[in-house]
């Protein structure tokens, strides 16, 4: 066991960069600086959590662009933590889970909806109404078990028979409410091996370990080199002291994975790949998009790191990832990982292709806010934002008239253009008197500025005029050629 303050030495000793990742980073100097400054902060919150050791990193466009690691993988005797040292992640290994549960579905090997007894026989005459997608989605009826189901990590396979044979007490109804289960993840990982005719840790390495080249990630721990693997441990008494090292078992589906930094930014960028969404992909695209999808109900939580108190989150499990849309960073994707020794948080914001992660190695130290503050700074920095929605077109033809439409002070002649409700809804006299007033107010404006597509059919742009900013959107209706359903403009005047 060692004190703090001999820890603090050896962090700021130890805390190294990737040359590599440092070398592909963002050359632009207020960047770099958010870097030195988020390094900063992830090692204050380290030593206020009293932490051994952390790395964490930033996934942007599918690349690793900025990896830290600080501190010490073992503390007896201070070897440094680094990119490549192994931690375990806990519940971050659900998402591998759910997703292999989203594979076997796609393959046409099970359904969602089927009776989870169909493909686990000993849960036959106790598990009545509980389907696969309630163990997915967490409303099984199964009661919240994090400590006790930590503590099943290395429980034999032959034992977890038993217990599913044997029944467990429920703590709702099924399907009425979501309640956060190990042990319904654990039975999705003897569904993912029952139905796939493999042992579960097998099939997820070679359905998605190895076709990503994560060669430094694996189920059982004890097959981690020692002199890579960050020791868990647990801040007791103002003191370290190790936890015990809990090998593979039947319970390594709801958190039993050991992966690095580098190996795990490569799991963050196949996640992120399937965003935007294309016409033509491949089925696993599709699958990594359903793992946003929930059942069940909503639940409220309280938004991560510093912005919590000015923002509620309306979450939903999906598969081995909680979906939300943050009123910050918008649609968001996200998990943590508590175990004994270890804690982890992974955060996407799919619509921009960035990623941030953080894995410690001291017992339920989740460096879930640190995360959160990490890419709402970067977010309010401008280092990233919503990746710009190609145009279309129909669309270029439904703006091309918007123009005409302003220029002309109203929408006669347009006719071909517009769709049959336009001008139900508002007739050309109305348009006349709408526009004079908008045009009387703005004075001159540029309408060169392209149309910003916010969807195939639909579109915003923004013009400067001489006495303010016109905003306006395009909505073109479903009808085989383009034609406008609504047209809008609104003049903000200058100050």
């Amino acid at each position: 066991m060692k004190r703090f303050a001999r820890y603090a030495a050896a962090m700021a000793l130890s805390a190294l960069s990737l040359p590599a990742i440092a070398a592909s980073a963002p050359a632009a100097s207020s960047q770099t600086a958010d870097f030195e400054t988020l390094n900063a902060d992830f090692a204050k919150w380290m030593a206020e959590a009293h932490v051994p050791g952390l790395v964490w990193g930033i996934v942007k466009d599918g690349k690793l662009v900025h990896a830290k690691a600080m501190g010490v993988q073992t503390v007896e005797d201070n070897v440094p933590v680094t990119p490549d040292t192994a931690f375990r992640i806990a519940s971050m290994t659900k998402a591998f889970t759910g997703y292999s549960i989203l594979k076997l579905r796609d393959e046409g090997k099970l359904r969602l909806d089927d009776p989870a007894s169909k493909y686990v026989p000993e849960m036959k005459g106790w598990a009545n109404g509980i389907t696969v997608g309630d163990l997915l989605h967490h409303t099984a009826g199964f009661v919240t078990d994090d400590p006790w189901g930590d503590r099943q990590q290395p429980l034999p396979e032959a034992e977890f028979s038993k217990m599913l044979k044997a029944g467990v007490p429920f703590s709702t109804k099924p399907g009425t409410r979501y309640e956060y289960s190990n042990f319904g993840y654990a039975t999705l990982g003897r569904i993912v091996a029952n139905v796939s005719k493999q042992d579960y840790a097998k099939r997820v390495e070679e359905t998605v370990l190895k076709p990503l080249g994560m060669a430094s990630t694996r189920y059982e721990v004890r097959d981690v080199p020692p002199n890579k693997l960050a020791m868990g441990y647990r801040w007791e008494n103002d003191a370290w002291s190790r936890e015990p090292v809990m090998p593979h078992g039947a319970f390594g589906a709801m958190g039993g994975l050991v992966t690095t930094g580098n190996d795990y930014a490569k799991w963050i960028g196949y996640l992120l790949s399937a965003w935007p969404a294309k016409d033509a992909e491949a089925q696993s695209t599709k699958t990594i998009r359903a793992m946003q999808y929930g059942g069940g109900l909503l639940h409220a939580r309280r938004r991560p790191g510093k912005e919590g108190d000015n923002c509620r989150l309306s979450a939903i499990y999906g598969a081995g990832l909680v979906q939300a849309n943050d009123c910050v960073l918008g649609n968001v994707l996200f998990h943590g990982g508590g175990f004994p020794g270890y804690g982890s948080h992974m955060l996407l914001m799919p619509e921009t292709g960035v990623g941030v992660f953080a894995l410690t190695n001291r017992t339920y130290a989740g460096p879930t806010a640190p995360v959160w503050d990490a890419a709402t700074a970067l977010f309010k920095s401008g280092y990233f934002a919503p990746r710009a929605i190609a145009t279309t077109r129909a669309l270029e033809t439904g703006y091309a008239a918007a123009r005409r439409i302003w220029k002309a002070g109203g929408v006669e002649g347009e006719g071909q253009y517009l769709a049959m409700n336009f001008a139900m809804d508002r007739n050309d006299a109305s348009w006349r008197q709408y526009l004079s007033e908008i045009a009387a107010k703005s004075g001159a404006c540029d309408d060169s500025p392209p149309l910003i597509a916010t969807g195939k059919l639909s579109g915003r742009f923004s013009w400067t005029c001489a006495n303010g900013v016109v905003e306006g959107n395009v909505l073109l209706a479903p009808t085989s050629i383009p034609q406008i359903q609504a047209l809008g403009f609104q003049l903000t005047a200058k100050p």
